[in-house]
């Protein structure tokens, strides 16, 4: 911490690290452990404000900045902005399917016309709600056999939408999930 800068206060560290899940704020990457780190740097700001602050592991840390192959200041505020549209929405859950499925289509191996079903256990479209009620994951019925037990069924079948699939490739790109959000510069 450079000299004469106070720390930034453990409440503070608190809410960005929960803002975060305690992983790397840029979705490509989401690892651990992180650093606190200011998006308009201390020098120019002198303070510690939450909008400001944003966890990034050690290795986006170094590539914060504005050359070729950095993270400039506009993605480190549209990451912020998006952690804050999935926070403030969707449940644990849902955020990690968003993470899977951006996994998945990152490969390059799955046409994101035909996003690939995924099965969770029964009931789990009540964990799934918001994504479902927003048009962006669906319930599917296989053509295969249904896994049941003592008559229930045992698993449900998902699927993104053309939306869903939208909303993840825009999150892995660190592009608004906003729509009210043009631009964020």
């Amino acid at each position: 911490m450079p000299e004469g800068r106070p720390a930034i206060p453990a409440e503070l560290r608190r809410q960005v690290l929960v803002e975060a899940g305690h992983r790397c704020a840029v979705p490509t990457c989401r690892q651990h452990p992180v650093d606190i780190e200011h998006i308009v740097d201390w020098a120019k700001v002198k303070k510690h404000e939450f909008e400001n602050l944003i966890a990034l592991c050690p290795t986006c840390h170094r590539r914060k900045g504005d050359g070729p192959d950095q993270i400039d200041r506009k993605a480190l505020r549209q990451y912020k902005a998006n952690l804050s549209v999935l926070n403030s929405r969707y449940s644990d859950l849902e955020r990690r399917l968003i993470e899977l499925y951006a996994g998945i289509l990152r490969t390059g191996k799955v046409d994101p016309s035909n996003a690939p079903v995924i099965q969770l256990s029964a009931g789990s479209w009540l964990h799934l709600m918001y994504l479902i009620r927003d048009g962006y994951l669906r319930q599917v019925q296989t053509g295969g056999a249904r896994l049941e037990i003592g008559g229930v069924t045992a698993v449900e079948t998902f699927q993104l939408t053309p939306a869903g699939v939208e909303l993840v490739q825009r999150w892995a790109a660190a592009q608004p999930l906003d729509p009210q959000v043009d631009d964020l510069a």
